[in-house]
């Protein structure tokens, strides 16, 4: 039986805690309390698709559960009947996802068939990933979690109440983010690397994306658990949201009995067996399949420009020039460091947000067995038991450079489109990358990093680089341009394929067509902030508030 004092003391941590809190509440709600276990009640009403037999009829279909998908489902379920199609699995007992010290594995595992992850490579050469599980990419990331900047709200097209944004985000922030109660070894030098190369100021704590070096949120707990987006569907009303996992929706059904509108859906299940489903009356079909999924679906359902569908032999529903067109990826220069101790902080924490643009975020390796195929240079080298690795990467923000998607089959969604990004194609793109390069240069020049070079014969210190090092020359426009596409790889921040005001307007409505969005990032013309998954969480609730409101208005 608890003591009196251990009752107060209790008591005291609980009001101290509301306190800080309600602190926050012009900021953030309040955090997940560090070590909270697992919420898993998501998987009471997540059925396979070989077990579920679908009704004739919903208010809502999505299809994705991915970053987005969830959230938007959780929403809409509070009011209206929802199903939720994800061609993935549920991942809660793979300890790859589950625990952060095991993520990067994830991505080294990914096959083209049933893993989390499913890894593909870009027509520029350069290997990818994307979500294949219930919760998408939130999954199998690193787990940052920072807000978007004012460029993009400004320039994104949707249109914005930023009250409810702000509730959105708080909405997401409470069930799923940390606050970090420390720093580990490297992320700490990584803040001071940064704050001793001039990336001011220093802003601490904070969520929001504000010029400097600053600390962020995570969805990884301080016990190194994951809170992906999986878990917001547990906001959910529970008798109106049914998910359905290794769903694989094959097209998009339309009627034209009066507008050009989307009806349902076909998918496929594990066992190969087709199944179709309906929306009803003032319902909708959202498409949240990601980047490249979402404008492979509107393609392969006879949306598109018409001499590419025809060419494809397939049916052309509507002409619709813009769907798979500008894609791109951020692209991430990087230096890599095998450092003389080992790092057991794995994961990214903290973030420089500079003058000239660039952002710069770094992360430790763990020992691995397997060869790092996103590392550029790096082959099969296996560090020693005793040594790790480092990647300091600057994000090039914005590209310029952009490509498009094309179908390697008309009919099959099982095969991945063919994308090019068309990597540092725009001069402009290759001259932030030398920014990024000059900040790189300033933070390996900085007394943080002493420590993590090795001695030479000669009673010096030197840096021992995988892959290309830093150009010496810093005005040799001709090295760095070159040390640039000798070190790009990706931030898998992909987006387009199904742009605001190109594919969709600012509501997310696919123009010309009633009945049918798309929520998910390839509607954006540029990664939000440092890294996407807030906006994209905060998206899915945004909207479907404000379908509850549109639907209760009409």
């Amino acid at each position: 039986m608890a003591t009196p004092r251990s009752l107060i003391l209790q008591e005291a941590a609980i009001i101290s805690f509301l306190l800080f809190c309600i602190g926050l509440q012009l900021k953030v709600v309040c955090f997940l309390q560090p070590d909270t276990p697992l919420d898993e009640t998501y998987l009471g009403f997540t059925l396979e698709a070989t077990e579920f037999s679908p009704a004739q009829e919903y208010d809502y279909i999505i299809v994705g559960g991915g970053t987005a998908g969830c959230p938007l489902a959780a929403t809409l379920s509070e009011k209206y009947s929802v199903l939720l199609l994800e061609r993935g699995g549920v991942a809660n007992l793979d300890p790859n996802i589950q625990y952060e010290n095991n993520s990067l594995t994830t991505l080294l595992i990914a096959n083209n068939k049933d893993s989390p992850a499913q890894n593909f490579i870009s027509e520029d050469g350069i290997p990818n990933s994307r979500g294949r599980v219930l919760g998408g990419s939130s999954m199998i990331n690193f787990g940052f979690y920072s807000r978007a900047d004012d460029y993009f709200y400004q320039n994104s097209g949707i249109e914005w109440d930023n009250s409810e944004v702000e509730r959105a985000y708080e909405w997401v922030e409470n069930s799923i983010v940390t606050r970090p109660n420390h720093l580990g070894q490297w992320q700490e030098s990584t803040l001071n690397a940064l704050l001793q190369s001039g990336v001011n100021p220093a802003n601490g704590f904070t969520l929001d994306h504000v010029q400097g070096t600053k600390i962020s949120g995570s969805t990884f707990d301080d016990s190194g658990r994951r809170h992906g987006a999986v878990e917001l569907l547990n906001k959910a009303n529970l008798g109106n949201l049914k998910v359905v996992v290794h769903a694989t929706v094959g097209r998009v059904i339309f009627s034209t009995s009066e507008s050009l509108a989307a009806s349902g859906v076909t998918y496929h299940d594990s066992n190969g067996r087709s199944h179709e489903v309906h929306v009803r009356k003032y319902g909708e079909v959202i498409l949240s399949a990601g980047a490249l999924g979402s404008p492979q679906l509107l393609l392969v359902s006879g949306l598109g420009p018409v001499s590419y569908l025809s060419s494809m032999k397939i049916p052309v529903v509507r002409d619709h020039p813009f769907i798979g067109q500008f894609m791109a990826d951020n692209p991430r220069s990087s230096v890599n460091l095998l450092v003389p101790q080992t790092l057991l902080d794995v994961g990214v924490r903290v973030v420089g947000i500079t003058k000239s643009g660039p952002y710069i975020e770094s992360t430790a390796v763990p020992r691995l067995t397997l060869p790092i195929n996103f590392i550029p240079s790096f082959g099969s080298l296996i560090p020693p038991l005793n040594l790790s690795i480092v990647i300091i990467g600057g994000k090039v923000i914005r590209p310029l450079s952009t490509g498009s998607l094309h179908l390697l089959s008309a009919s099959d969604v099982t095969i991945s489109p063919s994308v090019r990004f068309n990597y540092y194609s725009h001069t402009e793109d290759i001259l932030q990358c030398g920014n990024a390069v000059e900040v790189l240069r300033k933070v390996l020049d900085t007394q943080a990093m002493e420590e993590y070079k090795f001695s030479n014969i000669f009673g010096g210190k030197d840096f021992k680089y995988i892959g290309p090092s830093i150009p010496e020359d810093p005005s040799d426009m001709e090295s760095i341009a070159t040390f640039c596409r000798e070190s790009l790889s990706t931030f898998w921040h992909i987006h387009g394929g199904c742009l605001v005001n190109k594919v969709v307007d600012s509501h997310l409505k696919v123009i010309g067509v009633d009945s049918l969005r798309v929520v998910d990032a390839s509607t954006f013309f540029n990664s939000p902030g440092t890294n996407p998954q807030a906006t994209l969480m905060m998206l899915g609730r945004y909207i479907g508030v404000e379908m509850l409101k549109e639907r209760a208005t009409n």
